[in-house]
């Protein structure tokens, strides 16, 4: 679905591509496609405008998340439900690499500045898994980086870019968010940690402000928390919805709007 968010509220365009549910969407670059997909395996970059596919293929596994590259704009990158992450190219609908871990899920997906590399974050949390939460890799050579990023027994599963700074921000199981370098060797700062929501479980996104000095993120009792990203103190938080709030955004350009959605799929938008 495809709503006016800022004047109406209003559901304006409903696209009907796939036959299981929905686990990512994601504007393009020029905003007038949206690349999908989900549980059926399937692959849709749909036009906004005329709502026809320019865009379909099927992938071998259950999609949870995607992203496009950062600079290349026919190029993006789809995870889930497998032990590979694979890059495709729109214009011959066709793999173009294909990275391989040994996992069974991956949860989020974040390009570094340039997109020359890239983080993936798992769902391996056994005693010998400290390899695999956070693992970064070089786009071009599909090689592994660094996989020894994140030493603690938590999945991450959202992660979230400083627009300004060269740092990352991972969202924790462990019902706290760690903060992290974006540059080699990744290093964790172990002087600030983000706390005070709840993750319980729940795929709860996070998101820096469009200048940075804000980090929001949803909760497992409903609530939004804002917290002030140089003291990592909590500035502020709204009681948003009655079941898990799974997401919180900004808006891109109105930086005072916040989008926020609960896992009983109800969507809200804040001044």
């Amino acid at each position: 679905k495809v709503w006016d968010a800022v004047d109406t509220g209003c559901c304006t365009q409903t696209y009907s591509c796939h036959s299981c549910a929905v686990r990512a969407a994601r504007w393009s670059s020029c905003g007038r496609r949206i690349l999908s997909g989900g549980f059926d395996s399937m692959l849709h970059l749909t036009d906004v405008e005329t709502g026809k596919q320019i865009f379909s293929s099927k992938n071998d596994f259950r999609i949870s998340t995607l992203k496009f590259h950062p600079t290349e704009s026919n190029i993006f990158i789809c995870g889930g439900f497998s032990s590979e992450v694979k890059a495709w190219d729109i214009r011959t609908s066709k793999v173009l690499r294909v990275y391989k871990a040994a996992v069974q899920q991956t949860l989020d997906i974040l390009f570094l500045p340039e997109g020359r590399e890239f983080l993936t974050s798992t769902d391996a949390v056994s005693r010998d898994s400290a390899d695999r939460t956070i693992i970064a890799w070089d786009f071009q050579s599909a090689a592994k980086i660094s996989n020894q990023i994140f030493h603690e027994r938590y999945t991450c599963p959202s992660l979230a870019l400083h627009p300004k700074e060269s740092v990352f921000i991972a969202q924790t199981n462990g019902n706290y968010m760690a903060l992290f370098s974006a540059q080699r060797p990744y290093r964790i700062n172990k002087k600030k940690r983000y706390e005070g929501h709840k993750v319980e479980g729940f795929a709860v996104g996070c998101e820096f402000s469009p200048d940075g000095t804000l980090l929001v993120t949803g909760s497992s009792d409903g609530k939004v928390f804002f917290y002030n990203y140089h003291t990592a103190g909590i500035i502020r938080t709204l009681s948003a919805h009655k079941e898990a709030c799974v997401s919180a955004v900004f808006h891109p350009v109105l930086p005072s709007l916040l989008a926020t959605c609960s896992w009983a799929g109800e969507i809200k938008i804040w001044q």
